[in-house]
């Protein structure tokens, strides 16, 4: 029936007898300066951030002026928030910035995550943590003493189907973890910066195998006791005069548990995690940005199938790192430490330190310190 003018008079009265509702006010964001204008920067986490919903980027610091201008047009960014490498410090002068994002090569992640600390500001920085221990361990120093947050950006660990794959693990629908495979690599291109050991810290165990290790202490939940390891070169075509070619390596976890794994800068290797149990197993397929896949199969009392998992995630490339941005962005806000801590970061290092220990020594084994 349609509504005189009598009828909205009489709604329009009683509508101002009901409560008022306050419309709440849209999140604060966080202000990133992103340090390094590297591919994963400016192709990952500037746009995924810019996508996400409490974060955005209001300042750059860069070696390279042309191509930061060019970028902060793109991103409405003052040329006044645009930094060099030798007035990164002017940072803490600047209110619009709140945190940095490390995207540098690995042998200056300690160096600008403590000046920003120093500077006052939140820290995410990209993984591996850094070179060393020591520099791992001086970088969570900076942090605690400026009171800031310090976040590795696994970004893996905040993805839903590698969080589907730690559940099926750690409820035991698996069973008893028996043995875990898993490899990452590729064939990387002469001339890169991660070929030069001072900058890289080593070869692809410390880029892409970084995935592999930990993964596996990731899903488990455990922290391997035992290493071996063996590196090699293949390929004597002047690429690998610094750092290895291949790195294979085996851990023992308190529970019994094996992992193998290897990874490579001489192969385009697809990148996954295979996960064996009493009752089943799982394959987690790829540590790639814009798809994850996992499949698992639980058997029954019979050994016959008795639960299949079909999970994938995909999205657009800066997917992960819209969650990501916007995870640490939440720990900011409201002063919760994250996950992917500095304290995770340094037990990767510490790790991989051991494997290198381990091949060094001809294939022999090592403890984990």
């Amino acid at each position: 029936m349609p509504l005189t003018r009598r009828d909205f008079t009489r709604l329009a009265a009683a509508a101002t007898l009901l409560p008022r509702v306050a419309l709440a006010a849209p999140p604060k964001k966080i202000r990133y300066a992103v340090v390094g204008l590297g591919r994963i920067s400016v192709d990952h986490f500037m746009p995924g951030t810019r996508a996400g919903a409490l974060g955005e980027i209001t300042a750059l610091v860069s070696g390279h002026p042309e191509k930061a201008k060019k970028l902060a047009a793109a991103y409405n960014i003052p040329e006044s928030s645009i930094y060099t490498y030798e007035t990164y410090d002017q940072i803490r002068d600047n209110p619009n910035i709140d945190a940095v994002y490390i995207g540098l090569p690995n042998s200056m992640h300690a160096e600008y995550t403590i000046r920003a600390a120093k500077a006052g500001k939140h820290v995410l920085c990209e993984k591996p943590m850094a070179n060393t221990v020591a520099e791992c361990q001086s970088m969570i120093a900076a942090c605690m003493k400026a009171g800031t947050l310090l976040m590795i950006a696994y970004r893996c660990q905040l993805e839903r189907t590698t969080l589907h794959a730690k559940q099926l693990v750690q409820s035991g629908a698996l069973g008893k973890i028996q043995v875990i495979e898993s490899c990452n690599g590729f064939n990387i291109a002469p001339g890169e910066w991660r070929l030069n050991r001072a900058l890289a810290g080593g070869g692809p165990l410390m880029d892409v195998g970084i995935y592999s290790v930990n993964a596996c202490r990731f899903l488990l939940g455990e922290e391997p006791t035992r290493v071996s390891a063996y590196t090699s070169v293949v390929d004597h075509d002047g690429r690998f005069t610094e750092v290895e070619e291949n790195v294979s390596w085996t851990m023992k976890f308190p529970s019994g548990a094996l992992a193998s794994c290897t990874t490579t800068y001489g192969s385009n290797m697809q990148g996954y995690v295979k996960i064996h149990g009493s009752k089943g197993w799982l394959n987690l397929d790829g540590f790639g940005y814009s798809s994850i896949h996992l499949t698992a199969h639980i058997f029954g009392a019979n050994g016959d199938p008795a639960q299949t998992v079909d999970d994938l995630e995909v999205g657009f490339d800066p997917a992960q790192f819209v969650v990501e941005s916007d995870y640490f962005s939440k720990c900011i806000l409201d002063n919760t430490p994250p996950g992917p801590s500095g304290e995770e970061g340094l037990r990767d290092i510490a790790l991989m330190m051991s494997i290198y220990e381990a091949a060094a020594h001809s294939g022999g084994d090592a403890s984990v310190s």
